[in-house]
Formats: C-alpha cells, sequence, structure tokens
C-alpha cells in the first residue's frame, strides 16, 4: 500500500492485540483494470492505461498474474501471523480479459469482482490466497475504485480495523522508498556521544 504504514500501524499501535486474519486489494493495476472492464472499457486498454501512467511495468506479468498481490500477502501473513510461507505456498489467482463479462455481469446484479488478498491462523497454521470474488454492495472491499487499495484486519480485542489509500501514484511509491531510507537510517545512526562530564574521582 506504498507509503500507508500498515506495518507500523500494528507494532506501534496495537502493542496487546492479535492479528487473527485479514482481507484486502493491494494491486493497484488489477483493480484499476477490473473497473475499468465494468464500465465496458477493453483489458488491453486499461492495462496500456496504467503502464502510461508509470503505475504497471512493461511486462506486467507479475501484477496481472497475482504475484504481486501473492508476494504482500506473505509478506503480510508473515509479519501479522507468523506464517514463514513465501508467494509461491498462496492459492493464486490472476486476472485476464476473459473477466471482462463476469466483471459486468457482478455490477449488473450490485456485486463488485475483485482480486482479494486474504489469510487466516488456523489451528494448523495460517492459510492465504488470492483469489477473484465477486463482493457484495455492503463489503467494504467493494467500493474499492481504480487505483485504491485496502485492507481489513481482524483482531481479537479491536474487532475489524479497516485501512484505506484513497489513491496511489508514483508519488506514494516515492514516498514509501524515502520513509524506508528515513527509518533504516534512523535505525542505523550511531548514537551520539554523551555530554554529560565525567565526575572526578574524590
Amino acid at each position: 500500500m506504498d507509503g500507508v504504514p500498515v506495518f507500523n500501524l500494528v507494532r506501534e499501535t496495537l502493542p496487546v492485540a492479535s492479528i487473527a486474519g485479514f482481507r484486502g486489494i493491494v494491486n493497484s493495476t488489477t483493480n484499476y483494470i477490473l473497473t475499468a472492464m465494468e464500465h465496458g472499457q477493453p483489458f488491453d486498454d486499461a492495462l496500456a492505461e496504467m503502464q502510461a501512467r508509470g503505475i504497471a511495468e512493461a511486462d506486467p506479468a507479475l501484477d496481472i498474474d497475482g504475484w504481486d498481490a501473492a508476494a504482500k500477502t506473505a509478506a503480510l501473513a508473515n509479519v501479522w501471523l507468523d506464517a514463514r510461507i513465501t508467494p509461491h505456498e498462496i492459492e493464486r489467482q490472476g486476472i485476464s480479459p476473459a473477466e471482462a463479462r463476469r466483471a459486468r455481469e457482478a455490477l449488473a446484479g450490485g456485486r463488485r469482482l475483485k482480486l482479494v488478498a486474504s489469510a487466516t491462523r488456523q489451528t494448523r497454521g495460517v492459510t492465504a490466497r488470492v483469489s477473484l470474488e465477486a463482493l457484495p454492495a455492503d463489503d467494504l472491499l467493494a467500493g474499492v475504485e481504480a487505483q485504491q487499495n485496502a485492507l481489513l484486519l481482524r483482531t481479537d480485542l479491536l474487532d475489524e480495523i479497516a485501512i484505506v489509500q484513497r489513491g496511489g501514484s508514483l508519488t506514494h511509491t516515492a514516498y514509501a522508498l524515502l520513509s524506508d531510507l528515513v527509518t533504516i537510517a534512523r535505525a542505523t545512526r550511531p548514537a551520539p556521544p554523551s555530554t554529560r562530564r565525567r565526575r572526578s574521582p574524590s
């Protein structure tokens, strides 16, 4: 989610809460394409628009095949749920031009087709997946439009917590990189020398 402090939020502000699972839309390119196809824009045109904006790569396979979402799902699950998994272990779907009809039919039926990343803590470990889901209109994730992203955290003490990024751009990505560099610099900066004078032995 670019510069949104999703890891810091849990680490710094939820010290005694446990994350039981999460659901979210974490890839801007695929969400934009699905939104565009709902309204009749061809898959290739929507993808080209994202590439022209610098959001999607020249080779967009990692986005549209679901690998980017799977990598983010694994990172979130490993940090929040102690999952110890890799993207290759996540059940994964992507999107293609074939989903255009399904997206339009879902919208006509009061639902929204979304690529949802999710993970849940189970008795025997963590289950994680990236899947195309037709979400009901009252699902918060159904209202995530175009380049927006969102995460719903299910906790033991605070029920659900929602984090929504209302836009996505190269500026957001650049901020995320700058924020990480500042964090690294702060963590590796040597401690300042003590300014307190040593007391001479009496």
